[in-house]
C-alpha cells in the first residue's frame, strides 16, 4: 500500500526539512529559556552548596546576607562555637564588586570573603582549575576564569594589590556573577574600611569616626549529627537576638525572592514561543494542504475514504514536529555555552517539550484535516 504522506514529503523535500528547520530553531530558543531558568536555579544554590553549611546567622529582621543587607560582630563565630549541637563556625563577608580585567573592560563579581585558616573553606576543590586556595591573610585572591587573568596576575582592588594564585570555574553569586575570593581580613578592609578621602574629611569636620573592620556579613556554622537545625535555630533567635536560617530556609530565599520575577518572565516567554510555535506548525500544514487540494479532491473522486487523506495529514503533521525538535535539541546545544548566563539543558525538559509539541502538532492539523474534508470532489474538474 502506497504511503500517501511519503510521496507527498518527497515530492517538496528540501521545502519540508527547510520548513521544519526554522520552526527547529524557534523550539531550540524554547529549551535554551527554559535552560537559563535552570541555570538560574544552579547559580542560586552554588554557592550555598559549596559553603555547606546547616545555619546562616544574619543580622535580626533581615534576610542577609544575599537578599538584604546584614552586619553582625565577626567574634560571634566563637560565641556559636560554644553553643550545644554547633559543630563548626565560620565569618564570611559578601560584596558586589567591579574588577578591570586583563581585557580592559569593567567586570561586576561577587567577592566572598573567608579565613584562610577557619574551619569552614567556600572553595569547592572540585571548581579550582588551576593554582591553590588562599594560603595567607592578606593579598592573595583566586577568580573565576569568565575574567581572563592568570595565575600569578596582580588585580587592585580598593587601596592593595593583590596576586591570583587559584582559578575557578563554576562558582558564582545567586545572580550568577563570577565569584572571586580573599581572605576575610582584606574582604573587611575593602567593605567596613573607609577610605583615605573619607578619614580626612571627617576630621575637616571635627569628627573622629572609626570604622569598625571587625564586621562581617553572616556567621555560618554546620551542626553535628542528628542535631535539629530548627531547633538549634531558635534556641540562636531566642538568646542572641540573630536572624538565622536553616540551609532549606535559605535555599528558598534565593530561588524565591531573588530569581522569582525572573523565573516568572521567562515562563511567560516560554509559553508564548511554544504557542506561537503551534500557530506557525498549524499555519504551515494549512498552507501545505491548500496547495494540495486539487489533488485531495481527486482522490476523493476516485473513491479515496476520508480517513487515508486525514491519516497523510496528520503523519506530515507529526514528521514535521519530530523533525523540528530533533532541530531544536541540535540548535540549542550548539549555542547553549554562547549564553552569558549559565544554561543547563535537561533531558526531562527537552522530552516534555517534545510530548508538548506533538500534542500541539495533532491540534495544528486539525485546521488541515477540517479543509481537506470539506474540499469539493467536483473541483478537480474542469482545470
Amino acid at each position: 500500500m502506497i504511503n500517501l504522506a511519503y510521496k507527498d514529503i518527497s515530492h517538496s523535500f528540501v521545502k519540508f526539512i527547510v520548513t521544519a528547520m526554522g520552526v527547529g530553531m524557534l523550539l531550540g530558543i524554547v529549551l535554551i529559556m527554559v535552560g537559563v531558568y535552570r541555570g538560574m536555579i544552579a547559580d542560586a544554590q552554588s554557592l550555598l552548596d559549596d559553603i555547606g553549611a546547616d545555619l546562616w546567622i544574619v543580622q535580626e529582621n533581615t534576610l542577609g546576607p544575599f537578599a538584604e543587607s546584614s552586619r553582625i560582630h565577626e567574634d560571634l563565630k566563637d560565641t556559636l562555637k560554644s553553643q550545644k549541637g554547633i559543630e563548626k563556625t565560620a565569618a564570611m563577608t559578601f560584596l558586589n564588586m567591579q574588577v578591570l580585567a586583563p581585557s580592559g573592560q569593567m567586570k561586576r563579581v561577587f567577592c566572598v570573603g573567608y579565613d584562610p585558616f577557619g574551619e569552614i573553606d567556600p572553595i569547592n576543590p572540585k571548581r579550582l582549575i588551576e593554582g591553590r586556595r588562599l594560603q595567607k591573610s592578606h593579598y592573595e585572591i583566586v577568580v573565576s576564569h569568565k575574567l581572563g587573568f592568570n595565575i600569578g596576575d596582580k588585580i587592585r582592588l580598593g587601596r592593595n594589590i593583590y596576586t591570583v594564585v587559584g582559578i575557578t570555574r563554576g562558582a558564582v553569586s545567586s545572580g550568577g556573577d563570577p565569584a572571586i575570593f580573599v581572605s576575610l581580613k582584606d574582604s573587611q578592609e575593602l567593605q567596613f574600611l573607609y577610605s583615605n578621602a573619607r578619614i580626612r574629611n571627617d576630621r575637616a569636620r571635627g569628627l573622629n569616626v572609626q570604622a569598625d573592620n571587625h564586621l562581617v556579613n553572616t556567621v555560618v556554622a554546620t551542626l553535628q549529627k542528628g542535631v535539629d537545625p530548627d531547633e538549634t535555630a531558635r534556641t540562636i533567635k531566642r538568646w542572641k537576638h540573630l536572624g538565622v536560617f536553616t540551609a532549606d530556609e535559605q535555599r528558598e530565599i534565593l530561588t524565591k525572592n531573588l530569581i522569582e520575577t525572573a523565573s516568572k518572565q521567562i515562563g511567560m516567554f516560554t509559553v508564548i514561543l511554544i504557542a506561537v510555535s503551534s500557530i506557525i506548525i498549524a499555519l504551515i500544514i494549512y498552507t501545505m494542504t491548500l496547495e494540495k487540494i486539487k489533488e485531495i479532491s481527486i482522490m476523493k473522486l476516485v473513491g479515496l475514504p476520508n480517513i487515508t487523506i486525514i491519516k497523510m495529514i496528520m503523519q506530515e503533521t507529526v514528521l514535521l514536529g519530530i523533525i523540528a525538535f530533533i532541530f531544536a535539541n541540535l540548535f540549542a546545544h550548539a549555542i547553549w555555552d554562547k549564553f552569558p548566563r549559565r544554561v543547563v539543558l535537561e533531558m526531562p525538559d527537552a522530552w516534555a517539550l517534545f510530548g508538548i509539541i506533538l500534542a500541539a502538532s495533532v491540534i495544528s492539523s486539525l485546521f488541515g484535516v477540517h479543509k481537506a474534508i470539506k474540499a469539493d470532489p467536483t473541483a478537480a474538474i474542469g482545470g
